[in-house]
C-alpha cells in the first residue's frame, strides 16, 4: 500500500474526535502534526496532549460559528453524530438533524477556500436492503431516519464537489471494532460476558458482516483526506470479507476459552439486511488502501485491552 502522509504544517479538524474511531483518528494524526483540532458535543474525559479540544454542538449554528471563527483548517474530518434506529415520530427527527443539519451547519461555519480534504463519514446503513456485496454506485435504500439521514449528507457533500469543487468525500464504514470501543456496542459486550464466563443473549447470527479492525479504518480515512484521486467519491472502508455473527461469537469463545450463547434470544432487528458486507475494489484502485490485520489477529488485540479494563 502506498501510504500518504500529513505534512507537519498541515491543520487538522476532527469533529467527532472524542468517539471511539475519533480517538484513534487523533492519536494517527498526531503521528504526522502537531496541530491537531478536535471539535465534540460533550468534551473529551481523557485529553491527549498537543490536541486543541473544542466544546460545540454541530446543530447550533449560532454555537459552532462562534467556535470556529478565526480558525482555518487544511483538512476536515467529520464523525459526528451518533447511532440511531429510533423510527421517525419516535425521535428520528433529531437523528436527521444531529446528521444532515449538523454537516450542514459545519460546512457553513468552516473556511471552506483553505480546505485541501473533507472526509464525511457514512455508514454501510445506507446500502439498507441492496444486495450484497455492497457497491458504491448502487442506489441507497435508508431503512431508518439514520441512515437516510447519513445518505442526505454523503449526496450534499458530492454535490458540493461537483458544482463547487469542494474537495469532499465520503468513507462508507462498516462495522469498525477495535480497542475503546463503549461497552454498549455488539462485540465488548460478547467479549465482557465472555471474560467473565457468562451466559449471554444473542440471536442466531446468522447475519453476513464486514469486519474493519480500527487502525485500518482510520488509515483508510487518512488517504481519503489525502488522495488526490478521493474528491467527489464513495468509498466503502471495508474488509470485503463476509463473517457471519455466529462464526465471530465464536472466535471469540475460543480465544477466551469461555462464555455461553443463548442463540435466538433475540430477534433480527425488523427489516434488517441479512447480509452486509462491501466490494472494496474502488478504495483498492482509488485510494491504494486496504485492510491490514487479518480477523483473528484484529480480535486478539481488542480482547487483550477489554481483559484490562473489564477484568480490573
Amino acid at each position: 500500500m502506498s501510504k500518504l502522509n500529513f505534512k507537519n504544517s498541515d491543520k487538522i479538524l476532527i469533529v467527532g474526535g472524542t468517539g471511539f474511531i475519533g480517538r484513534h483518528l487523533v492519536r494517527r494524526c498526531l503521528q504526522d502534526t502537531s496541530k491537531v483540532s478536535v471539535l465534540s458535543l460533550t468534551g473529551a474525559s481523557e485529553k491527549l496532549s498537543g490536541v486543541n479540544y473544542i466544546k460545540a454542538d454541530l446543530c447550533d449554528k449560532e454555537m459552532l460559528m462562534a467556535a470556529l471563527k478565526g480558525k482555518a483548517y487544511d483538512y476536515v474530518f467529520n464523525l459526528g453524530g451518533y447511532i440511531d434506529h429510533s423510527l421517525y415520530f419516535q425521535g428520528g427527527r433529531k437523528v436527521i438533524e444531529a446528521h444532515l443539519i449538523g454537516v450542514m451547519n459545519l460546512l457553513d461555519c468552516l473556511e471552506r477556500g483553505l480546505v485541501k480534504g473533507f472526509v464525511q463519514v457514512g455508514s454501510s446503513d445506507e446500502y439498507g436492503i441492496c444486495p450484497a456485496p455492497q457497491k458504491e454506485d448502487m442506489r441507497e435504500c435508508a431503512i431508518s431516519c439514520y441512515s437516510f439521514a447519513k445518505t442526505s449528507a454523503s449526496h450534499l457533500v458530492q454535490m458540493l464537489y461537483r458544482t463547487e469543487g469542494f474537495p469532499a468525500s465520503v468513507a462508507r464504514f462498516f462495522l469498525v471494532y477495535g480497542p475503546g470501543q463503549d461497552d454498549k456496542r455488539f462485540l465488548p459486550q460478547i467479549i465482557k460476558a465472555c471474560l467473565k464466563g457468562e451466559e449471554f443473549k444473542t440471536s442466531l447470527g446468522l447475519q453476513l458482516r464486514d469486519f474493519c479492525y480500527v487502525d485500518d479504518a482510520v488509515e483508510g480515512l487518512v488517504q481519503a483526506a489525502l488522495s488526490p484521486r478521493a474528491p467527489g467519491q464513495i468509498f466503502n472502508i471495508a474488509s470485503g470479507v463476509p463473517v457471519t455473527i455466529r462464526a465471530m461469537v465464536e472466535k471469540i469463545i475460543q480465544i477466551i476459552g469461555k462464555g455461553t450463547p443463548l442463540w435466538g434470544t433475540y430477534p433480527y432487528r425488523k427489516g434488517e439486511n441479512m447480509a452486509l458486507y462491501a466490494d472494496v475494489a474502488r478504495s483498492k484502485e482509488l485510494l491504494a488502501w486496504s485492510t491490514q490485520a487479518p480477523l483473528e489477529e484484529g480480535l486478539e488485540k481488542t480482547i487483550k485491552y477489554y481483559r484490562q479494563v473489564f477484568l480490573k
